[in-house]
């Protein structure tokens, strides 16, 4: 029987890595989910069905997870890739932005997989969550919290199920995709309008413009991806990238001393 998957932002970044590598397998079917239909490829392999997802509308994702279920009665694997960044200081985000946040990160992913259940048994769900899940990164803790709220809500998905789901959180690194550049254009207006966070927020703006050239090649995050759907029991969490690994220690630290350290290395980074 053919190995069926579902793939959530599968248009650019990891998520079209990983469907590049899986639709070499004309054996499996693949869903791959998009919201610009100007990044649909020309090329459609045969074994490849794109399907219309806007994370930020519930109808559209209802009707996503209504399209598989029309075409297939199982699903292995599903790959939540889809996601964006909202950054800004805490104290000046409006509410509605950190609502949004939470809605393409966290609640648009458990609502994808709510109205798919009928379908999944003995699935992989492995979700791409960041090395931001271990801690406060300055002016994107929305990103860092949605982040988290995916690990804790899938972790208890596991738990909880009856299906024998399992689920898989990777947590990258800096990696080399458009999402730097992305959250850039789309946080402009907030970042080049914060009275007394000018010099931080500048500095954050041309870091992230940088990750785009210079992070983790997303090759290697798509491969690590393959290797897992294709073990039999992997583990819960896989971090990748020697940042990711070093937040990962630093997590352990106690939450006073940690907050110390990131404002000491964020003034020696900002004025270097």
């Amino acid at each position: 029987m053919s190995k069926v998957y579902v793939i959530t932002g599968s248009t650019s970044g990891i998520g079209e890595a990983v469907l590049d590598k899986l639709a070499k397998n004309h054996d499996c079917l693949i869903f791959a989910g998009y919201r610009n239909r100007s990044k649909l490829p020309d090329n459609i392999p045969e074994n490849v069905q794109y399907f219309y997802m806007d994370m930020t509308n519930r109808t559209s994702i209802k009707e996503a997870a209504q399209f598989i279920r029309s075409k297939t009665n199982h699903i292995d694997t599903v790959i939540n890739v889809a996601g964006s960044v909202v950054a800004g200081p805490i104290e000046n985000i409006d509410t509605q932005r950190l609502r949004q946040q939470f809605d393409v990160n966290t609640f648009s992913h458990i609502e994808f997989v709510q109205n798919l259940m009928g379908i999944l048994s003995n699935t992989k769900i492995i979700n791409i969550s960041s090395m931001s899940s271990f801690g406060i990164f300055p002016f994107i803790s929305p990103y860092c919290a949605s982040k988290r709220a995916l690990d804790i809500f899938f972790n208890a998905l596991e738990i909880e199920n009856h299906k024998n789901l399992k689920i898989i959180s990777v947590k990258p690194g800096v990696i080399s995709t458009p999402i730097w550049e992305k959250s850039v254009n789309a946080n402009l207006e907030y970042l080049e309008n914060c009275k007394e966070y000018e010099k931080e927020l500048e500095f954050i703006k041309n870091n992230a413009l940088k990750n785009t050239r210079k992070g983790l090649p997303v090759e290697k995050v798509a491969n690590l991806i393959i290797k897992i759907d294709k073990c039999k029991n992997p583990k819960s969490s896989y971090t990748i990238g020697a940042d990711a690994k070093f937040a990962q220690i630093l997590s352990a630290l106690p939450q006073g001393f940690l907050n110390r350290i990131i404002k000491f290395g964020l003034k020696y980074r900002m004025y270097k």
